[in-house]
């Protein structure tokens, strides 16, 4: 079960980078408009806004990658600390700026998490 958890936290920061990179570095281009649906003049000036979130969504990734590779009992902790952090954000985007977010964000990480509690 430790390796399932393991994938799963692990795809889980795979997702917080990707949605870094749409945020601070392709908001304004093809990919991050189809993310947020934004005209190419919304983007451009939502662009800072963009950034500054897809910086907080590296920051979870970072926590997440520290979790995998930190000994015991820190990295299981650090785990259940950020994967709390990413569903906590999902549900929170979820009711208040779209509920895809749900599914996208909150849903992968409440997996996640339910697989390291599991595991310990």
């Amino acid at each position: 079960m430790e390796t399932v958890a393991d994938v799963l936290v692990g795809l889980v920061a795979l997702l917080h980078v990707y949605i870094l990179v749409l945020e601070m570095f392709l908001w304004q281009r093809a990919p991050g408009r189809g993310l947020s649906g934004f005209d190419p003049e919304m983007a451009r000036a939502t662009a800072p806004l963009a950034a500054n979130q897809g910086l907080y969504n590296g920051f979870l990734a970072a926590g997440l990658v520290w979790g995998l590779i930190a000994a015991d009992p820190t990295g299981p902790h650090a785990q259940v600390f950020f994967l709390s952090c990413v569903v906590v954000a999902g549900v929170y985007g979820g009711v208040t700026a779209n509920r895809r977010i749900l599914l996208a964000q909150a849903l992968p990480g409440a997996l996640a998490l339910a697989a390291v509690l599991a595991a310990r």
